[in-house]
């Protein structure tokens, strides 16, 4: 079956709906999500979205926040790009109905401050940010006529013309209907990846399930350009218990005032950095384990209990009743944490625009490299970076989509199953997708060696060909996809982080534990070329 649009969006998180509303006014949108429309990391956001919107606060402010948190990879023109445009889009969602946190009388944004900003300047809903943003986005799509969401179907690779003797151009996807278990083709003038993170190729993740990667893979695998992938950010403050799968502590605890400490009571961030709690993430995250390892803990612990409880309650109420269902009563106590994998500062290389480097792929979001976040990304910079792009890059793809041929035109084949046959060795996809996080934890985590990154190339080789011969053998199913998809990601990962040879915001490598000028520029690497730094 061909399904055909004026714009394929494959994800359906903040970036992938700001796009199709923004879109939907010229064009017919069809997003593809691999589980529900609700569904992403999106929707996981507890802490907010930074903009400038208090008078006592300024653009320049934000811009060096974010340049300073950024490693010097930063990109300037794209960090006051994105920075000006904020306030813009806090305005669209709160017209949409989105309800943000208020101070006492209404009238005023209950504006917060988190690890690296200088000011307050954090709008949320209390702590489930991303879950508002998402509703009232899912809402508007609901009520587009042009927009039409597709559940349960997963990308399994972009559809590229020179595969089939054409000009090199993207005009689509082969989509998996997870229901049937059919791959069908999805012709499209524009395709989005807007598929977000991929935290779980790390054993430990802040992230959903669905955070594996995909659209890193299948532009990888396509040909574009991938860039930064070193750059994987573990926030500080993962709830530690057994039964507390993936629930994240928010950063905006710190910026209330939540002091770490160790189990003997010691507060120890003053030890590692002049902000102390504050200080970003990178920064945290590494005390952390270097606190653990060094005590041999399993775990730290982060102290709200100087604050009163009826401001926590209020502040707080998804955090405080979640550690209450686990036995943690964070008005009394202080909170188990550990750093977890939480966000992807690297991924698919774009422009201001939303542009890759292949002709008809677009992406926005998470999936990105966009010059926004550089070696490490200012808290809550995150949902701001998906709606600015996902706003711009609609209007920018609008001319070429109006120059791009009809999608009833491509002369693409269908799916071809060949002489795959349903696998009975399900074993197989669980054996390799368990080791390949775990080593990713152990050899490629919060601090590397050449030795390690060497052992993690080496099992990523192997792994990669096993699980090549399994997919060509067998029929796809989402396992096996997001298998192939976590693999390809560790490899990138791995490749970009053994070509850094410097310690950079969130890459510490112990065996080069100082940054050099020429190592200032972005890791760029393709199927065609290695990796390499290039210099802007």
């Amino acid at each position: 079956m061909r399904i055909e649009c004026d714009y394929l969006v494959l994800g359906s998180g903040v970036a992938g709906l700001s796009f199709a509303l923004e879109a939907a006014r010229h064009g017919r949108v069809t997003m593809v999500t691999k589980r529900s429309r609700t569904d992403s990391a999106s929707n996981w956001a507890q802490g907010g979205i930074a903009a400038v919107l208090d008078p006592a606060d300024s653009f320049e402010a934000h811009v060096n926040d974010t340049m300073g948190t950024g490693g010097g990879l930063a990109h300037r023109d794209i960090v006051e790009m994105v920075v000006r445009d904020g306030p813009h889009r806090i305005r669209e969602l709160m017209d949409l109905g989105a309800q943000f946190s208020r101070k006492g009388d209404d009238r005023e944004l209950d504006l917060t401050r988190e690890g690296g900003h200088s000011a307050r300047r954090v709008v949320h809903a209390g702590d489930i940010t991303g879950e508002e943003v998402q509703r009232v986005l899912v809402d508007a799509a609901a009520a587009s006529p042009n927009i039409e969401i597709i559940e349960n179907h997963m990308a399994v690779d972009l559809v590229e013309t020179s595969k089939f003797g054409g000009a090199s151009r993207v005009v689509g996807a082969y989509v998996l209907d997870e229901t049937t278990g059919e791959v069908h083709t999805y012709l499209a003038r524009a395709t989005v990846l807007a598929t977000g993170g991929a935290g779980k190729v790390y054993l430990y993740t802040s992230n959903p399930d669905v955070a594996t990667g995909d659209g890193v893979a299948m532009a990888y695998r396509a040909g574009a350009e991938i860039s930064n992938m070193e750059f994987f950010q573990f926030h500080p403050t993962c709830l530690y218990h057994p039964e507390a799968k993936s629930f994240l502590v928010s950063e905006a605890l710190r910026g209330e005032g939540g002091i770490l400490r160790l189990a003997t009571g010691e507060a120890f961030m003053e030890a590692h950095h002049e902000m102390k709690d504050l200080a970003p993430r990178d920064v945290v995250a590494r005390a952390i384990d270097y606190e653990m390892k060094r005590r041999g803990d399993d775990c730290v612990y982060l102290d709200m209990t100087h604050e009163s409880p009826s401001f926590l309650i209020e502040r707080f109420p998804n955090i405080h009743a979640r550690c209450l269902e686990y036995g943690i009563d964070m008005t009394k106590a202080p909170i188990p944490v550990v750093p977890a994998a939480h966000y992807l500062c690297g991924g698919v290389w774009v422009d201001e625009k939303g542009r890759t480097t292949l002709e008809g792929l677009w992406a926005i979001g998470e999936v990105t490299c966009t010059g926004l976040h550089g070696a490490n990304r200012l808290a809550s910079n995150s949902l701001l970076e998906g709606l600015v792009y996902g706003h711009r890059t609609a209007i920018a793809a609008q001319g070429a989509v109006e120059s791009a041929p009809a999608p009833s035109l491509v002369r693409v084949p269908d799916w071809d199953v060949g002489e795959a046959v349903p696998s009975d060795e399900a074993v197989v996809v669980s054996q390799n997708w368990d080791e390949i996080r775990r080593f990713m934890w152990n050899y490629v985590g919060i601090v590397r060696t050449d030795r390690r990154l060497r052992r993690a190339s080496r099992r990523i080789g192997m792994l990669q060909d096993e699980i090549r011969e399994y997919y060509w053998a067998h029929l796809v199913n989402r396992d096996m996809l997001e298998l192939r998809n976590i693999a390809d990601v560790a490899e990138l990962i791995i490749r970009c982080a053994s070509a850094r040879k410097e310690s950079r915001g969130l890459h510490y490598n112990l065996d080069y534990p100082h940054s050099g000028e020429e190592w200032g520029g972005d890791t760029r690497i393709s199927r065609s070329t290695a990796p390499y730094i290039a210099h802007e």
